[in-house]
């Protein structure tokens, strides 16, 4: 017995919580009426650690107002002409969201996004006075594995927003206007967790972006829950070594995903043969995953961009996507062939209007940005969404179980007609960093 309470001791003193969380999280957003059993939410409410909720003072300035809906949660909202912050504190675990959004006498047009720029909704336009109901499905995480081991995250991740027990919303568009919201616990949905680098990451601020954070856009709500694990500069080896795999492990269950996208970085290892020690590394993964009753898929590394005189893209990573192919043959695992699909992309593009899906900003472009930006590895939102867009392709191509769970009505993708640039719109978030991420 002494033995049991040190270890729930232990436990609560990490922060670790094993068992499911049932609280449900409700905020009526305005200074009108507040609904029954919500808590009140004004333009002036701060976030706080005392209060556990709160607007964050990122954004730009909120204003309340009112609108001819009935019922306390429609009838008062809070709005703004830019993006917004709002955080609450929450344990690890799924969550569904649900969102009221809309009510104000000029219409509105809200983006959603989460944590480091996860992209959950798009572009929900609204009527004067019309206030709808959205929803999505969240994963929030901690670094703790169990009691005694977390994962060893980086200088710069201490500042992530996915680590920090805690959900924060963006709220973006042209007008975002926000009656209510609903956080309530998910037990039941399928987990599909990423494993990769900077090319699929969650990247915290603009303008770089990745594929991984554009995924959970694309799935119904309640049935997927995106765990992104990815991390700028990982290898195979590095994601082993600060025990991101483990972390994943720790919360698989049967049945639910692991997306694995390497190469850029591994290819840096001069003792990585890829027909050898890195199919070993990604078969070292894809027996983990099954031990827990888990699916792996494999995802072939995109290109860089670099073309040739010919106007064709030039293959820059050797024979690594070969090795995961062959792997994914020998050890029957899905593969998604991302590497095949952003030659046909890149090329589609062409040499300059690739550079629009890629980070290629002049100088003064951003604040303190005293040069130009030329990164032809990392993408801009418009190449991440493209490439999120194959992702999807490849998912649905693959008749996998996951395919059920995508929203209906996605068009099918063909990266050799791309969606024009000039015709692609994404709420650019107001945090940037103009220092290239790791991997290249």
């Amino acid at each position: 017995m002494k033995n049991i309470l040190l270890l729930a001791l232990l436990l609560f003193c990490s922060g670790w919580v094993a068992s499911a969380q049932t609280t449900t999280y409700r905020f009526d957003f305005g200074s009108g009426k507040v609904g029954k059993d919500y808590l009140a939410v004004g333009a002036a409410t701060l976030y706080t650690a005392e209060r556990g909720y709160g607007i964050t003072p990122a954004g730009t300035r909120l204003v309340s107002g009112t609108s001819t809906a009935r019922g306390a949660l429609k009838s008062d909202f809070v709005t703004s002409g830019g993006p917004f912050f709002f955080t609450v504190d929450l344990p690890e675990g799924n969550y569904d969201v649900k969102l009221l959004l809309g009510g104000g006498k000029e219409g509105s047009e809200t983006t959603v996004k989460v944590e480091n720029r996860r992209l959950m909704l798009e572009k929900v336009v609204t009527q004067p006075g019309q206030v709808v109901e959205q929803t999505f499905t969240v994963n929030v995480r901690t670094p703790q594995i169990n009691a005694t081991e977390r994962v060893s995250l980086k200088p710069r991740e201490q500042a992530y927003l996915h680590w920090d027990r805690q959900l924060t919303f963006e709220f973006n568009g042209s007008q975002p206007t926000i009656c209510a919201l609903e956080i309530t616990p998910n037990t039941g949905a399928a987990m599909v967790f990423l494993a990769g680098n900077s090319t699929v990451v969650d990247q915290a601020e603009e303008p770089w972006a990745a594929w991984g954070q554009m995924l959970p856009r694309f799935f119904k709500p309640g049935e997927v829950a995106i765990a992104n694990h990815a991390e700028s500069g990982e290898s195979l080896r590095s994601f082993l070594a600060a025990k991101r795999l483990d972390k994943i492990m720790s919360q698989m269950r049967p049945g639910d995903y692991l997306f694995i996208e390497f190469a850029h970085n591994d290819q840096k290892q001069k003792d990585l043969e890829p027909f050898v020690g890195y199919k070993d590394l990604l078969r070292n993964f894809i027996t983990a995953t099954r031990e827990k009753g888990g699916i792996p898929v494999l995802v072939t590394s995109m290109h860089r961009r670099n073309f040739s005189s010919t106007g064709h893209i030039n293959n820059t990573l050797g024979d690594f996507p070969e090795a995961v192919r062959q792997t994914a043959r020998e050890e029957n695992v899905t593969l998604i062939d991302l590497n095949a699909m952003s030659k046909t992309l890149w090329e589609a593009l062409g040499v300059e209007g690739s550079k629009k899906a890629f980070v290629h900003f002049p100088a003064g472009t951003y604040p303190n940005q005293n040069k130009a930006l030329e990164d032809n590895t990392h993408f801009t939102n418009y190449g991440a969404y493209q490439l999120a867009r194959c992702v999807v392709e490849g998912i649905k191509q693959s008749g996998i179980e996951l395919s059920k769970h995508l929203l209906p009505g996605i068009p099918a993708y063909d990266p050799a007609q791309p969606v024009p640039f000039d015709q692609f719109q994404l709420s650019a978030s107001p945090l940037v960093q103009v220092v290239k991420p790791d991997g290249n």
